[in-house]
């Protein structure tokens, strides 16, 4: 389905219609259709940023299609004509129309003419000359070649992630290394490129691993959910370099080359003991690279990065907080596990998937696209919870602001054996919150069975060893050893009297047997 949404999200950002379609996978006639009904509809990004694209293609998508049969032109000819002095590709489609008008055929319209001209110079990897404005593309990419640190901990070689970014107009670039490739170092990486450059580009052009695309094929691109949040929150658009196509950010292959040469090179008889030290050394070369003089022409990229300074799109107030996203099932406790740490959400979600963003300081729990809870987020080796009361069945909410000296009140107004178990079970853990839970099964016990028995049963437990357990109080009150024979006898009655209204009784002629 088209993704009409970023056909209007990207136009806003002053994308042109022809990198919009290759972005969304479709036609550039698409793109201006859509734009088109869009502005019949008084639509814009702004109004629309709110809908599902769902609802938006009711609006925008037309009624029905009328497929034409154009007439192919014979691109092979044109690539050759376009060898020649004085040809423009404008001439040749006026000439390709006066030959489908003679014969009677549909041409193409202008724009998808030069459309499928770029395909085919693609496809056939012929060479083009692709001009660069200022401040509109950031090409980015990991290095192939990697630098080795000795670990001080452990003595141990560690490789190091090297990060290229560029700026194809000026060929002003930015280099960090970082311990791993994976999705918050992609992530800092490009923060750390925008606020080197003071500014962001318009477009930003990576490879397609999968921190930064899921998916990149002719009829759809899936960008990793991480990464379109951050070109979002930055007023950027992600258009992937096609797989198996380095022509298509040739710049930043061009400068990893140099880079490796100038800078990686310069380092390798250096010695590196932590990831700092070495950023630092790559940052002094990193300046010699910028402010190398050209050999072809005239200046260096500091001086056409300054020119192209001013076209970039201005920082947010605060950079981006990186973040990655998880998929959880809510517990039966209501809960959800993320790096063993657990969090809880409203009671509802019991067994539904949820989506988790972590950032650094924040967990936030989604379900369909919406935020249904949020924690602090949790640090430690060991496991942990976070819980919102408000999460809670309610049967649940009534325990949750227990803590052991309400539990010793409670036991002491029911009697001093009662008292003197909950304070073994209390004290009988290194940590006090150990024992609530044999205390709150204890409280419970209560409520089964009366205040009066769980105290005559603590008082028979405590008879019998110093280290009550909570095993012990509930067969102790399912037995009834708690009760004198006269009191079991009577709860017998009663258990029997109550239950001879609701059964059959069979008297003693039944069991005589033999007799008619």
């Amino acid at each position: 389905m088209i993704n009409y949404k970023e056909i209007l999200r990207l136009k806003s950002l002053g994308i042109t219609n022809t990198q919009i379609a290759r972005s969304c996978h479709c036609s550039r006639t698409t793109v201006v259709k859509t734009l088109k009904r869009a502005e019949e509809s008084s639509f814009t990004w702004e109004k629309v940023s709110s809908l599902s694209n769902e609802d938006l293609a009711r609006i925008i998508m037309p009624d029905s299609t009328i497929y034409i049969t154009y007439y192919q032109p014979d691109y092979e000819y044109i690539h050759r004509e376009m060898a020649k002095s004085g040809v423009t590709l404008s001439l040749l489609w006026m000439e390709y129309c006066e030959q489908c008008h003679a014969s009677g055929s549909i041409p193409y319209k202008q724009t998808q003419f030069y459309k499928y001209y770029r395909d085919f110079v693609h496809k056939t990897k012929a060479t083009m000359h692709l001009e660069h404005r200022p401040g509109e593309i950031m090409e980015v990419d990991w290095a192939g070649q990697k630098v080795q640190m000795i670990d001080t901990d452990t003595g141990e070689p560690v490789k190091i992630s090297i990060f290229v970014s560029v700026l194809p107009y000026s060929g002003y670039a930015y280099v960090e290394g970082f311990l791993s490739q994976n999705q918050e170092n992609w992530t800092t990486a490009h923060v750390n490129a925008f606020n080197f450059f003071s500014g962001v580009t318009r477009i930003l052009v990576p490879d397609n691993l999968k921190t930064g695309v899921i998916k990149n094929t002719r009829y759809e691109t899936v960008i990793n959910k991480t990464y379109l949040e951050l070109a979002e929150y930055y007023g950027t658009a992600i258009i992937p370099a096609r797989p198996r196509s380095p022509k298509d950010k040739a710049t930043v292959e061009k400068s990893v080359n140099l880079v490796s040469t100038w800078i990686l090179g310069a380092l390798r008889n250096q010695q590196f003991l932590s990831l700092r030290e070495f950023n630092e050394a790559v940052h002094k070369k990193l300046v010699e690279f910028n402010t190398k003089e050209f050999q072809m022409k005239d200046g260096c990229r500091a001086l056409l990065f300054e020119e192209e300074k001013r076209y970039l799109l201005p920082l947010p107030e605060k950079p981006f907080e990186p973040a990655t996203w998880k998929t959880a099932t809510v517990q039966y406790n209501y809960h959800i596990t993320v790096d063993h740490k657990n969090y809880s959400c409203p009671y509802e979600y019991i067994k539904k998937k949820v989506d988790v963003r972590i950032s650094r300081n924040i967990v936030e729990i989604f379900f369909n696209g919406t935020r249904i809870a949020s924690h602090p987020r949790l640090y430690g080796n060991s496991p942990q919870y976070s819980t919102v009361q408000e999460h809670m069945p309610l049967d649940h909410q009534k325990y949750v602001r227990w803590d052991g000296q309400r539990f010793k009140k409670w036991a002491g107004d029911i009697g001093p054996n009662t008292y003197a178990v909950v304070t073994s079970f209390l004290t009988s853990h290194k940590v006090e919150q150990q024992g609530y839970k044999s205390c709150m099964a204890l409280l419970k016990l209560a409520d089964k069975y009366s205040l009066i028995r769980l105290e005559k049963a603590c008082k028979y437990s405590l008879s019998l060893t110093d280290r009550p357990s909570l095993k012990s109080v509930q067969i102790i009150l399912r037995s009834g050893k708690d009760m004198t024979v006269k009191e079991r006898d009577d709860t017998m009655a009663e258990t029997t009297d109550c239950s001879s209204q609701y059964a059959f009784t069979r008297g003693p002629d039944y069991y005589r047997g033999g007799e008619d």
